[in-house]
């Protein structure tokens, strides 16, 4: 576990943005079962979440068509709810950052860190706002 004063500025990014920060097993069933979509977001402290992924998650935010539900986790902060949110994105392994768009509660799209490491935020984005404009 993190010390919450070094991932505090990290979760408010998102939350700041409009996310909903998802810190229980319960919160994390309920977000994904709601009908419509979903981005859940599973943060991290690493480099790349900080220069790229959020940057370009919140950019994402600027398009006609978007996610009616922004939801966040954050990896070694949440443990229990990042769990959760990871059996819902298998079979892909676990990935700290990483980002999943959920439609009715199955798994439509996903960003896995090895796709946000060396891409730039603006790669993030549009990647993102193409999924939105087919799935939202």
């Amino acid at each position: 576990m993190y010390p919450p004063e070094l991932t505090m500025p990290m979760k408010q990014q998102l939350v700041a943005a409009g996310f909903d920060s998802l810190e229980t097993v319960e919160a994390v069933d309920q977000a994904i079962s709601k009908e419509g979509t979903t981005l859940v977001v599973i943060n991290s402290v690493c480099g790349c979440a900080a220069g790229t992924m959020r940057p370009g998650v919140i950019q994402s935010t600027e398009n006609a068509k978007l996610p009616n539900h922004l939801t966040t986790v954050f990896a070694g902060v949440d443990g229990e709810a990042v769990n959760q949110a990871r059996k819902y994105t298998l079979p892909y392994p676990p990935s700290s950052p990483s980002i999943g768009l959920f439609k009715d509660g199955t798994l439509v799209h996903f960003i896995e860190r090895h796709h946000i490491e060396g891409r730039s935020a603006e790669m993030i984005a549009e990647n993102l706002k193409m999924a939105f404009d087919e799935h939202c």
